[in-house]
């Protein structure tokens, strides 16, 4: 099983560099927009909109051949991407530029990369860690992109293709719950505090307000000042919430490998916009909507891959109101045993962090998506009265 694992590596042009490089990605966005104002909206194929535009853009925008071919495949992909979701491709800016072979070569003798411009090929130094190192040291990579990102340096996102192993076949599975007063809880019992977590992001929304605030008013030294902190501040929270992400799926990850067992996750798939629903205060709904869990599950997905894991998402309905000893629902509709972050089954009287019966939920149903003709789930319902799974409707 094939990987495409991206590495970002920061370069270390000269300012002459930077300026052929800008010059690039202009050219190369100037060709995107040419070819989306100037074709049918329909097609998405990259090899009809380079037989109708190749030529033109290569002349007109000073662009290589190969610039132009990934152009032409740029605007195909975007308007396939688009169609998925309803809307049209509107305008692409100059802040990347897709790259092949033909455009970029890795040195790993200099750490440098070969890349090239509309005004000539350019030796560009890497700025590379000891992560990015390990990654690249024997590779030959044959893509990557070219991009500008909002500190306005340059950085290389090489695409490398790993042999993944085969994952583990396991009939053991370890249910992850995803939360906001708890991150993520397992059903082996390991969880990760959200409210430490929660008292970090409340200090950045405090401190981006009162540095808008700032910015909107006073003098101008004053508001120039806070539009620099602002800056500098810009994507702190983000970058924290990355870190904190890949700590929580290394874990969770390392603890299934080295129990041989699946994970299952729940698919919280439009959980914003059904919650955004809800009638809650300003502080609520930024909590809720702010933390990055499908980026966690993201994580959880390509590290789980790397470590020869599966992985399955299952539904999240009824998963934090079902007792997992018992499989009983509140028969009262609209009422639920679960109080905060106890959970008290008024069937078995089992009682206990509500998290860690929803994780444990999650477990039996992904053991009756990894072995469906001999799980717990089909044992449980098959044990108990017929009645149990008419009780939400009983109210």
């Amino acid at each position: 099983m094939k990987q495409v694992l991206t590495i970002v590596v920061k370069l270390q042009p000269t300012p002459e560099q930077v300026s052929k490089m800008d010059a690039s990605l202009q050219a190369f966005a100037n060709a995107c927009n040419y070819v989306n104002d100037n074709t049918d909206p329909k097609i998405t194929n990259k090899i009809a909109l380079q037989a109708l535009t190749y030529q033109t853009i290569k002349a007109e925008f000073d662009l290589v051949a190969n610039m132009a071919v990934r152009a032409c495949a740029r605007v195909g992909a975007n308007r396939k991407t688009a169609k998925l979701k309803g809307k049209p491709v509107k305008k692409f800016a100059p802040t990347s530029m897709d790259c092949d072979k033909d455009l970029f070569t890795f040195r790993e003798k200099d750490w440098e990369v070969s890349l090239a411009t509309v005004q000539g090929r350019e030796r560009v130094r890497l700025n590379a860690g000891n992560y990015q190192r390990g990654k690249l040291k024997g590779c030959k990579p044959t893509s990557a992109q070219l991009c500008k990102h909002r500190d306005g340096k340059f950085y290389l996102h090489i695409q490398l293709k790993d042999e993944a192993p085969e994952p583990i076949q396991s009939r053991n599975v370890i249910g992850v719950d995803f939360g906001r007063r708890d991150i993520a809880v397992t059903s082996e019992g390991e969880k990760w505090d959200g409210q430490d977590i929660q008292q970090v992001r409340d200090k950045f929304s405090k401190v981006r307000a009162s540095l808008q605030a700032k910015a909107s008013k006073g003098t101008r030294s004053t508001r120039r000042r806070a539009r620099q902190i602002l800056q500098r501040l810009s994507g702190r929270e983000r970058r924290y919430q990355q870190w904190l992400n890949h700590r929580i799926s290394k874990a969770i990850v390392q603890q299934a490998k080295a129990l041989e067992a699946v994970i299952a996750v729940e698919d919280l798939t439009g959980i914003r916009e059904r919650t955004n629903e809800l009638r809650r205060n300003k502080t609520e709904r930024r909590r809720s909507n702010s933390w990055a869990f499908y980026q966690l599950r993201l994580f959880i997905a390509y590290k789980a891959i790397q470590a020869g894991v599966e992985m399955v998402a299952v539904n999240p309905a009824y998963t934090s109101q079902t007792c997992h000893q018992c499989l009983h629902i509140h028969p009262v509709k609209g009422k639920s045993y679960r109080s905060g972050k106890r959970f008290q089954c008024g069937h078995c009287e089992w009682s206990g962090d509500a998290d860690l019966n929803g994780s444990r939920m999650i477990k039996i149903l992904g053991l009756s998506v990894n072995q469906p003709r001999g799980s717990e789930l089909a044992c449980s319902l098959n044990s108990h009265a017929s009645g149990l799974l008419k009780a939400p409707r009983s109210a």
